[in-house]
């Protein structure tokens, strides 16, 4: 992974972090519900892009390295999986 993209991803993850102690005090503090689902529906926004980053620079590194290698089926199979399970 590229240092711009890990940066990125760090800062989406840390802030995800960051998001879900404060849905944590939410709860604690028998927030209302809507603010607290709210929240929740954000962080998995978060972590979806970090996500998508990650499976971006996957793909434009390890895959197409794997490809020049010669073992680029492997690489294929582990994205299939990793696309039917975003998908469910």
């Amino acid at each position: 992974m590229d240092d711009n993209t890990r940066r990125q991803v760090l800062n989406l993850l840390k802030t995800s972090r960051g998001q879900i102690d404060g849905i944590i005090k939410m709860v604690e503090d028998d927030r209302y519900c809507v603010d607290i689902s709210k929240q929740i529906l954000a962080v998995q926004a978060l972590l979806r892009k970090a996500n998508l980053k990650i499976i971006d620079q996957h793909i434009k590194h390890c895959v197409r390295q794997a490809f020049t290698e010669g073992h680029g089926e492997e690489k294929v199979n582990e994205i299939m999986e990793l696309i039917d399970k975003y998908a469910k």
